[in-house]
């Protein structure tokens, strides 16, 4: 939780240049990067960057854009040449500090569904837990294979103004960004060789060999008989093209709700020989959509039966349903609580600053100042249900105020924090925009960090919504080795 100021008058500070020191000199290991930028010239990297949207195109990169009207509009996933870097040492701290969250909420979600033993400790209030409409009442004492339930999990880092790494999401439902992170090394390495060249650079493109062990890992006839699909709500979905690429990088199959069927607590999948058994689904399909036995009964995206048959031990689903309430932002303050309760650990990485909304002198504080918030609604993603105050009008304060005052439970406020910047190319010309970082985390036999992420990069000026859905882009990130 956020500590209330006693001066609201501070001035906001000046983010952190990801690229560049204070006196505008390049950092030491992007060095050798603008020294090679500088030797080629401005109408060669031009030439690259075209070449690189070519390729993008060609491709078929592609993300969905959905709007007021239910109409989506499909388009080309943007991507900026020049790489983030992020040094060993660095980049150490992150994947110590995302493995210990991890751990620690698979935890808690295996606590919260079982003997709730952090709430009645007086960790974790329980009426926050049994508030959240993320809380599925239907899957307790549920024992998934291996007690894993975040198997595959995205963090959102950003860099605040000291330039110091904080968590400033946890996404454990269904986190999207990873085919887009390989894609953009695929074309990076094409378009621009020579950067590989200067650096040693740590590979992401294993990322579907890792998800295809971890899916293997968790199937409950073991390892030998695991047949694994990919459920997707079809092709109209924003993250379809995803879909897609992880089924056809892991070679398996990819189906919708209704090319499966769920017989005697076993799932099978409709094929033309006849029904084949499944032993591990990896979904791409919200809770409530996933089974109209359990769950929302007008839903034709899931599979009835799904979860009898995963409460028999017959299917792993992957994720497990029943995360979102790890990830509700209004649960995010206590994640620091949850990893010294469950690992006797002190957090590696810190959180941002969160003002709880049913806390009425924070909420009190939080109506007074909406103008340097950000509020949150806790089950919203993608930079949805989301008032960014510096960039506010007074009537969208009041509407914001109105729905706070009315539904606390449902938002959290913080701060605004300065994300870092970086340069990127913008129309020929080199300008800094803020960003952050997505490293996605499998969970299988063990906890693996891919070494990197998904950066995404707010293209307008002065921005800091980086979602790809409010017109944000992205950039490839390096780890270097050691």
């Amino acid at each position: 939780m956020a500590a209330i100021p006693s001066d609201t008058s501070q001035k906001p500070r000046i983010s952190y240049h990801e690229f560049y020191t204070d006196g505008f000199t390049p950092r030491e290991h992007y060095r050798p990067l603008w020294e090679h930028i500088q030797s080629v010239g401005q109408n060669a990297f031009e030439a690259k960057v075209h070449e690189s949207q070519l390729a993008l195109h060609a491709e078929g990169v592609t993300f969905t854009v959905y709007g007021d009207s239910d109409e989506g509009i499909e388009r080309i996933w943007p991507f900026d040449l020049i790489p983030r870097i992020i040094p060993a040492g660095e980049w150490s701290v992150i994947e110590s500090g995302l493995k210990q969250r991890v751990r620690a909420l698979n935890l808690f979600l295996k606590d919260i569904y079982h003997d709730q033993r952090i709430l009645k400790d007086g960790v974790v209030p329980a009426e926050l837990i049994y508030q959240g409409k993320d809380f599925r009442r239907e899957i307790m004492g549920i024992d998934p294979p291996h007690d894993i339930y975040t198997h595959i999990s995205g963090i959102d880092i950003i860099r605040d103004e000291d330039g110091k790494y904080l968590v400033l999401e946890d996404n454990l439902r269904t986190p999207s960004g990873v085919s887009y992170m390989i894609e953009n090394r695929v074309i990076e390495r094409r378009i621009l060789p020579e950067f590989f060249a200067k650096y040693r650079v740590r590979r992401v493109e294993h990322y579907p060999a890792l998800l295809l062990e971890a899916l293997r890992a968790v199937s409950p006839r073991g390892t030998g008989q695991a047949e694994i699909v990919v459920l997707t709500p079809g092709i109209y979905n924003s993250a379809y093209f995803e879909h897609t690429f992880l089924a056809k990088e892991m070679g398996v199959e990819l189906a919708e709700g209704r090319d499966l069927v769920a017989k005697d607590d076993v799932v099978y999948l409709k094929t033309t020989t006849g029904l084949q058994r499944v032993d591990v689904i990896y979904r791409r399909v919200d809770d409530d959509f996933l089974d109209p036995l359990v769950f929302r009964s007008d839903s034709a995206l899931g599979v009835a039966g799904i979860i009898n048959a995963w409460r028999a031990g017959n299917i792993a689903i992957v994720n497990a349903p029943g995360n979102g309430i790890a990830d509700d932002k209004a649960v995010y303050p206590y994640v620091p609580d949850i990893i010294r309760y469950y690992l006797a650990e002190a957090p590696i990485l810190h959180n941002v600053p969160t003002y709880q909304m049913t806390n009425p002198e924070e909420r009190a504080y939080v109506l007074d100042n909406l103008e340097r918030m950000v509020v949150k609604a806790v089950s919203e993603s993608g930079g949805y249900g989301m008032l960014m105050g510096p960039a506010s009008t007074p009537a969208l304060r009041k509407e914001f105020a109105a729905k706070v005052q009315e539904d606390p439970r449902n938002y959290i406020a913080q701060p605004v924090v300065q994300l870092s910047r970086h340069i990127c190319y913008m129309d020929g010309e080199l300008e800094a925009r803020h960003l952050d970082l997505r490293p996605f985390i499998i969970y299988g036999d063990d906890i693996n960090v891919v070494p990197g992420g998904l950066t995404r990069v707010a293209l307008t000026k002065g921005s800091l919504v980086v979602n790809s859905s409010q017109g944000g882009g992205s950039k490839d990130t390096w780890v270097l080795a050691e």
